[in-house]
């Protein structure tokens, strides 16, 4: 056998270009891998026919027509043989959602690859296709709805295979479990609706090019009717294996192990006996196209595969579709590998490029939560109207844009600005419904203790701060109350209770500010602070702004009032000061002091009041931006981060002050710096009862990347004095421990640097709208701005505004934790309104809280219209649970359904007991919840 391979190698040097050269050439090349899968058998044949072509091509010079047909002739009985492996091709185009181009040219991308697939289909009887992405056949609907009686023709004859369980072929590491788990609810809607067929046979997720893929995802997949999950990226180990979640649910996976990207070439067969005889199968799976910008199979490609199915010596050649290989696989379900963890890491750079579009999904998914979840409970207490298909098509924006070039940040100038309109259109429906439910709620409150005979003729206060805080992406704290006492309504959208520090904003008021004082529902006075000295101008009216401290109950609002009341006030003697003071810079409770440095504002001691422990080591700057210039020879800025060549503290010629003292319910520093040819300001903050310093930030970012200088980044460092070697981060639906690792790595939006030894506390990173982190060396790192400059050369440039906090934390609950990320993403929520009658009272949990160790993603009604609540938990702690949630009323009935909001045979039952419900959940798993009142 080994003397075979020498010899093909040399009669390779006559190869003259020209299909018998090709063809015979290709054969022997086939008939020795045939060979050497069946342990040398056919090796003197081969070698005979080697010998002859090799004469022949001596004497001739090249191989001739007649000289290969002869030395086909001679080994044609090896057919048999050679038949009995089979390639079964699938053509489909790649066609990636406004990756180098915008909206209007993945519209014509995608039409002009339909109309040529359509003509190829027509023209070719045993061809067939197959497409995925649900956003692609919403593209023939809208813009060529002609062609979609032909592409149904097609699906029902079997040519036409729709392999689109997502909306897009998605990322999977920065959308929440929750944008994942709607990617297959509104695919399998629509698409089964559209194309007349069978929810079920939409099982196969396809993510040729997705950049890497969370621990979750088979959880999530299972629970949706997937079954199969086909991809290139993220992993090097199995091409064929079975892919297992935390939970024990698994998909049967399949790593591409050429490219999804091929035009047919001679030589396609050429892997099919080593590929079969190390599966145990007869058929391997051979994927071509043209795409990225579409085009898919060729009239070259298909002639090619006809052409190839006659020569005698090359396996069986066919036309097929991923169900077919999909189905050939589940023959050795059993015998497959079992891969049981998270399928990263690549292109580290796609968590942190284009920041803005990630600004804009994170901050979509918490707004749309919020709205369902309000919108559920104002339909349930007040009837009010649920805009079902208004929150569909918001959700569908935000699950294009999570396709893996545009929230990756990997497209051009065109991309971004297509994101963040449709953007735009999200919060104008998630932030409306938020406001028009709490407005409802709010209307239903019995605030008829506050009725007033106080005169308010006069009174300018209503239509006062319209859309106020919408910039902001909040809910908009607009004027209701009049007078000099104003009622508030605080909202927490979050599972479990809130006492927290929270902005209160006053419409036209004109009291004096020293009398002012507000109270709870119960009439105690609760702490406040008046910040910024008073009055500021908005669009024709005044606002003051008060920090008050509140609690609010689990899904639930609490009430207060702000009154004034005359008291005594102390004389103040306008003095000089009579002594100079050391002027420090700390903030400090009864739970941390962290001090920091008067000369550039780093942090040099976080203490732990509980402990006296000191968590910062002094030799090591902690708390600190810091400005990198990445290398830039590995090219693809956008999507990798290069090699730190340069690290510089940015805090130079720091100008630092102090915000607020001590004396008020927040404390907070600001400093302002100048780095490169940018500048950054932050206010850092800590409230009364916490133990999370917070940042605000804003940073007029004016670096540019250029290849041969390099690629600039900010970061935030924060080194700590205790030994770490492992980090906790949020992912889909869970969170994942990772070793200590000098490589950006994705999280959904937080980070815990977790005590290697001990019991003291750690720090937590809590960003929300970043995903690069980074844990090495005793530290953590978040990739806040990085001047990638391809393909879009000036990504980053503008003022951005950004917020994140430093947690100190004890607890090792993923559910703990989860629940803090949970309220550093969903504030608390301020609205103002006017006393009235009503039935519901002043401070209520509307439902909740949850227990058992689970988090809630989604509190929604039913996408059927019938009003029913659906519920989804997934268990955060690994191990089986009984997961329970207070409702606002009892409900007729409860069950167990998948994500499609279908019914499951078999589920355990869900126990109502009043206006509780309680499910059986296993480790690691989701359970939907559908609830009839």
């Amino acid at each position: 056998m080994h003397s075979l391979v020498p010899k093909l190698q040399q009669l390779n040097k006559h190869k003259a270009s020209g299909y018998w050269p090709e063809r015979i050439l290709t054969q022997l090349e086939y008939g020795y891998r045939l060979s050497k899968v069946n342990e040398g058998r056919f090796n003197s044949l081969l070698e005979e026919a080697v010998d002859y072509l090799t004469d022949r091509a001596s004497e001739e010079g090249v191989i001739t027509r007649s000289a290969a047909v002869q030395a086909e002739a001679m080994i044609s009985s090896l057919s048999p043989e050679a038949k009995k492996f089979r390639m079964l091709c699938v053509g489909h185009a790649h066609i990636d959602m406004n990756w180098m181009w915008g909206w209007d040219e993945t519209v014509q991308i995608t039409l002009d690859t339909f109309r040529t697939v359509l003509e190829l289909l027509k023209e070719y009887p045993a061809f067939k296709f197959s497409q995925s992405q649900a956003a692609i056949y919403l593209i023939v609907e809208e813009y060529a709805p002609e062609m979609l009686q032909e592409i149904k023709e097609r699906v029902k004859e079997g040519r036409w295979e729709v392999t689109a369980s997502h909306w897009v072929e998605a990322d999977k590491n920065m959308p929440n479990g929750e944008s994942l788990s709607r990617h297959l609810l509104y695919t399998r809607r629509y698409l089964s609706k559209l194309l007349d067929i069978e929810p079920e046979s939409l099982n196969i997720d396809f993510e040729p090019d997705t950049f890497g893929h969370s621990a979750n995802v088979p959880e999530i997949l299972a629970d949706g009717g997937v079954r199969y999950y086909y991809h290139c990226r993220g992993y090097e180990g199995h091409n064929i294996y079975r892919w297992v979640a935390p939970s024990g649910k698994s998909v049967i996976a399949y790593r591409e192990p050429t490219w999804y990207n091929n035009y047919i070439e001679y030589g396609s067969g050429l892997y099919v006996p080593e590929f079969c005889a190390k599966h145990n199968m007869t058929t391997m799976l051979r994927v071509y196209g043209v795409g990225d910008h579409g085009g898919g199979p060729t009239r070259r490609d298909i002639e090619r595969l006809l052409d190839m199915a006659t020569w005698p010596v090359y396996p069986t050649v066919e036309f097929g579709t991923y169900a077919q290989f999909f189905a050939l696989v589940e023959q050795i379900a059993d015998e497959l590998p079992v891969v049981d963890n998270e399928l990263n890491f690549v292109f580290s750079g796609c968590y942190t490029s284009q920041s803005r579009i990630k600004l804009a999904n994170r901050t979509s998914e918490a707004a749309l939560y919020e709205a369902e979840a309000l919108g559920a409970i104002a339909h349930f207490q007040t009837n009010a109207a649920y805009p079902v298909n208004r929150f569909g098509e918001a959700w569908r924006n935000v699950l294009f844009n999570q396709f893996h070039d545009i929230l990756p940040g990997s497209g051009v100038i065109e991309t971004r600005e297509h994101a963040l309109g449709q953007f735009q259109n999200t919060m104008a429906t998630a932030n409306s419904a938020r406001h028009r439910a709490l407005r409802a709620i709010s209307a239903e409150i019995d605030t008829s203790r506050y009725i007033s005979d106080e005169p308010i003729a006069d009174s300018i206060s209503d239509g006062a701060g319209v859309g106020y805080g919408s910039k902001d992406f909040k809910v908009t704290q607009v004027g209701r109350g009049s007078g000099d006492m104003r009622i508030f309504h605080v909202y927490n959208t979050t599972s479990t209770e809130r006492e927290e520090v929270v902005e209160f904003v006053l419409w036209d008021w004109n009291g004096n500010i020293s009398q002012v004082v507000f109270e709870d529902d119960k009439g105690c006075v609760t702490d406040h602070q008046i910040i910024d000295q008073g009055f500021h101008q908005y669009w024709s009216h005044h606002f003051m702004r008060a920090l008050v401290k509140v609690r609010v109950p689990a899904f639930g609002y609490s009430t207060y009032v702000m009154k004034t009341k005359v008291q005594e006030e102390p004389l103040h003697f306008q003095i000089e000061p009579r002594v100079e003071k050391v002027e420090e810079f700390f903030l400090e409770n009864e739970r941390i002091r962290v001090a920091f440095d008067p000369v550039n504002a780093s942090i040099r001691s976080f203490i732990n009041k509980e402990s006296g422990e000191e968590l910062i080591d002094p030799n090591r700057p902690s708390g600190i931006f810091r400005f990198v210039q990445e290398d830039y020879n590995k090219g693809m800025t956008s999507w990798i981060v290069g090699r730190y060549m340069d690290i510089q503290c940015a805090h130079q010629q720091v100008k630092l002050t102090k915000r607020y003292d001590g004396s008020g319910v927040r404390q907070a520093i600001r400093y302002e710096m100048l780095f490169g040819a940018s500048k950054l300001a932050a206010e850092v903050s800590l409230d009364a009862g916490s133990s999370m310093l917070g940042f605000e930030v804003e940073c007029d970012w004016q670096e540019i990347g250029k290849m041969g200088q390099g690629i600039p980044q900010l970061h935030f460092h924060l080194p700590f004095a205790y030994d770490c070697d492992e980090y906790v981060y949020d992912i889909p639906f869970g969170t994942v421990v990772r070793k200590a690792r000098g490589q950006d790595v994705p999280a959904n939006g937080w980070a815990l640097g977790r005590r290697k030894t001990g019991s003291g506390r750690s720090f937590m990173l809590l960003v929300g709208a970043k995903h690069g982190f980074r844990g090495t060396d005793n530290s953590l790192n978040v990739t806040l701005l990085r001047s990638s400059y391809d393909p879009d050369p000036h990504p980053e440039l503008g003022i951005h505004r950004f917020r994140f906090a430093v947690a100190l934390v004890g607890s090792e609950s993923n559910s703990e934790l989860i629940d803090l990320g949970q309220k550093f993403l969903h504030p608390l929520h301020v609205v103002a309104d006017k006393a009235h009658e009503g039935r519901l009272p002043t401070t209520y949990s509307m439902a909740g809280p949850i227990s058992g160790g689970v988090a809630v993603s989604a509190i929604k009604l039913a996408e059927d219209g019938s009003g029913d609540w659906i519920i989804r938990f997934y268990e955060t702690e690994g191990k089986k649970t009984e997961a329970g949630m207070r409702l606002p009323g009892a409900p007729r009935q409860a069950r167990l359904v998948d994500l499609h909001e279908e019914a499951l045979p078999d589920a355990p039952a869900v126990r109502i007991d009043g206006d509780q419900v309680t499910v059986s959940m296993a480790a690691n798993t989701i359970a939907n919840i559908r609830l009839t009142f």
